[in-house]
């Protein structure tokens, strides 16, 4: 599991939990302290009678309880976290009161805006340009709308495929089956590859009638509405955020919302995993995979990823948005990397805290997502954890996907302006969702919101001691140092870094090490760091007290460098623990450490080729999700 997921993972009692299982625990427990709020349906299904039900009676009954009740059934985390008060330092910058003026928005070769910069104000910015231009290549997204996008029909016959997603999605849903016939309508190449079947428990087990009504009459037509706008309110193909360029895209509020909605009905072409294809690099957008299940088996994770995915829907078809959001892939060129041997910065400040989390205590930070190299891992699919959690309660981050190629070891990806709209509580497995979410963050001139969330994917080592390979240690420092670093602006005008436990858990990363790593990169960057412990108090003082050792003895980054180099060689003895042994080293080599010589046994092999792999096989998700790439 990942930095926080172990504990939760050895209390959880099940993923998936069918019909059968659910009323058999159900009988141990009274129903006085259940959730349920009808009485009537509380006398009809008491202890004694529930074993009599059919199963297709015992469906509707339990589509009057919530699952959450039982804690037999799942372990429900606090909401601890939106109450802690985590005290960060005064002077650390913060948006937007470190922000520099931003100059007047308008589009470059290496920024593409999809509105009119004039129409920004009070309401949804006007779509640039004014009618529909389509690009079909390689550079482009390939959207559903246009007339390249010709699809053949069961007849055998070819057709404009909007044609038959307008027809299929027009038809209107009155049950849960009605939407998985529309969506294969326009993909029964997939008839016999996808099934529905967590989307089916979700409408008919975990609904109530009042809940349905609500699906089915006024969100999904809604949202039908809004996907089919896409010619009128995204009037061109986007660009893809390739690999190699530093690009940017910034999008309305509301055009993100209406290719989200294309991406909820499975409307993109061409997102598939064949090699030959030209969206291979790409993570799959279409939400195919998350509507998938068993049947009779409710999948409590994607019940609660749909109650998340559908309260954003809600939420924009409520109240249309005004702002605007910019994705920026951003490289770190051969001619920015540091020699970190030769690195003589000083050590920043750190903020060290076992309470709270980065996406509720750390406003006006940039905040980072331990991010897969496909952008947002499993977040339509498993997994749910950190990376996922943040998609699921900001879905405006879930768009990277349509457009961003699997990052680089020298590339991340900054996304500007998101909106929070859920609550949430739990992780992994016990992961809930909790209700609307009210982001009061203000905006710039550009609209975005003052938050930022910064992607950046660390590597996954199945072997402890490669970490600390000098390729490893390199390679980590450089994704960071990729993330951190903004050349154009003043480090006054930046604000700190708020992180965590990056790249440990199931990506076996050394949860000292990588502290220390990140450290050192913000340090060159010259960025302060709020630090989450998520609840380790020990770690959290541990921290602390070898960052001030650092900072009292006037220790640089390319001395840490060092004795990291060192520390690997010696590791080979025996295992010592990493924050001891730098003070024991510093005060037996005192200010020498800079002159060091570590030497190498050949033993440096490529990391791409020790390391370890970005994706894994399907058949492997269920015990890694945080980091299985998700490409149908």
């Amino acid at each position: 599991m990942s930095e926080k997921g172990s504990a939760d993972t050895a209390k959880r009692k099940k993923q998936h939990i069918s019909i059968s299982d659910y009323f058999s625990k159900r009988k141990k427990v009274s129903l006085e302290g259940s959730t349920v709020n009808n009485k009537e349906h509380k006398e009809s299904f008491s202890t004694e009678n529930m074993s009599a039900f059919e199963e297709s009676e015992a469906e509707k009954i339990l589509s009057m309880i919530l699952v959450d009740a039982d804690k037999e059934v799942i372990e429900i985390s606090g909401l601890q976290h939106l109450n802690a008060k985590v005290d960060i330092p005064n002077y650390f910058n913060r948006m937007p009161c470190c922000s520099r003026p931003l100059p007047h928005l308008k589009p470059s070769d290496n920024h593409s805006i999809l509105f009119d910069v004039h129409s920004l104000g009070n309401k949804a910015p006007q779509p640039y340009p004014e009618y529909y231009k389509d690009y079909w290549d390689k550079t482009h997204v390939r959207m559903p709308c246009s007339d390249e996008n010709l699809y053949p029909t069961s007849d055998k016959k070819i057709q404009k495929r909007w044609d038959l997603i307008e027809e299929a999605l027009l038809k209107g849903f009155q049950t849960s089956k009605d939407l998985e016939d529309a969506v294969l309508k326009y993909n029964h190449h997939y008839k016999n590859k996808w099934n529905f079947e967590a989307w089916h428990s979700y409408c008919n087990i975990y609904l109530d009638d009042r809940g349905r009504d609500y699906l089915f009459k006024k969100l999904l037509p809604s949202m039908v509405r809004l996907a089919l706008q896409l010619p009128n309110i995204v009037t061109q193909s986007p660009k893809l955020l390739q690999k190699g360029r530093n690009q940017s895209l910034t999008f309305s509020q509301k055009q993100i919302s209406c290719l989200l909605a294309n991406a909820f009905f499975c409307t993109y072409p061409r997102r598939n995993s064949l090699k030959t294809s030209d969206c291979f690099g790409y993570p799959d957008i279409n939400f195919s995979k998350l509507f998938r299940g068993v049947k009779d088996v409710v999948n409590c994770v994607k019940t609660e990823k749909l109650k998340a995915i559908l309260n954003y829907f809600g939420c924009v078809i409520d109240e249309v948005k005004c702002g605007t959001v910019t994705y920026t892939r951003k490289i770190l060129s051969p001619t920015d990397e540091p020699d970190w041997k030769e690195c003589n910065s000083l050590f920043t400040d750190i903020h060290v805290s076992s309470i709270g989390n980065i996406e509720d205590n750390a406003d006006g930070l940039t905040q980072i997502d331990f991010a897969n190299r496909m952008i947002g891992g499993g977040v339509v699919g498993e997994g749910c954890v950190q990376e996922e959690i943040r998609f699921l309660i900001c879905p405006e981050l879930i768009l990277a996907r349509l457009f961003t190629e699997k990052l680089e070891p020298n590339e991340s990806l900054l996304i500007t302006g998101i909106e929070r709209f859920s609550t949430y509580s739990g992780y992994a497995q016990t992961f809930k969702y909790r209700g609307r979410f009210n982001d009061l963050t203000p905006v710039d001139r550009w609209g975005r919101r003052y938050s930022q969330v910064l992607a950046i994917d660390a590597h996954v080592f199945h072997c402890y001691s490669d970490q600390f390979k000098k390729s490893s240690l390199k390679r980590e420092l450089n994704k960071a140092f990729c993330g951190f670093l903004e050349k154009d602006i003043q480090k006054n005008e930046l604000p700190a870094i708020a992180t965590g436990n990056w790249g440990c858990g199931a990506f076996g990363g050394d949860i000292y090490l990588k502290a220390l790593l990140q450290l050192m990169a913000a340090s060159n960057a010259g960025r302060n760091i709020v630090y989450f412990t998520f609840g380790d108090e020990k770690f959290a003082n541990e921290l602390t007290e070898i960052h001030k050792f650092i900072q009292e003895n006037s220790l640089t980054v390319g001395n840490l460098w060092n004795m990291l180099l060192r520390y690997k060689q010696d590791l080979k003895d025996s295992h010592i623990q990493l924050y001891p042994y730098i003070k024991d080293f510093f005060k037996g080599v005192s200010k020498n450490i800079s002159s060091i010589e570590v030497s190498f046994s050949g033993e440096e092999d490529n990391l791409e080729m020790r390391g370890i792999p970005c994706e894994i096989p399907d058949d492997m998700e269920s015990n890694s999700p945080e980091y299985a790439a998700e490409t149908p």
